[in-house]
């Protein structure tokens, strides 16, 4: 490609004005403390303040999939981990809830059906 003399001097005086140095950017102040600002559904290890502060959190009672996954989660007594030499038997049993937290579940779910209609 060739170009006539004035807009090779363009381009050239052109290219000799662009580069320059960006300036550095400046950090963030919310990478630097990303735990801050954690609300206390993420953060609650209890499961019935949990269960309160999701309660206190939702609008119209509704609590998103996740979170009740999370509350099972924390609602579940914790197994202890068998050492890595050790193989696991092959016929574990689940721990069994008993009726009572499956009729609260149940009431729960009939509540926040009943605000929906």
């Amino acid at each position: 490609m060739s170009f006539d003399a004035r807009s090779r001097e363009r381009l050239e005086a052109l290219g000799r004005t662009l580069p320059q140095r960006l300036p550095a950017p400046e950090p963030k102040a919310a990478a630097q403390q990303p735990s801050a600002a954690r609300h206390p559904v993420e953060t609650e290890r209890n499961p019935e303040q949990l269960f309160r502060e999701l309660m206190t959190a939702s609008r119209d009672g509704t609590v998103p999939p996740h979170l009740m996954d999370r509350l099972r989660a924390l609602e579940q007594p914790e197994r202890p981990q068998a050492p890595a030499g050790m193989v696991a038997p092959t016929a574990v049993k689940a721990p069994r809830r008993n009726d009572n937290d499956a009729s609260l579940y149940t009431e729960f779910q009939q509540l926040l059906l009943e605000d929906d209609g």
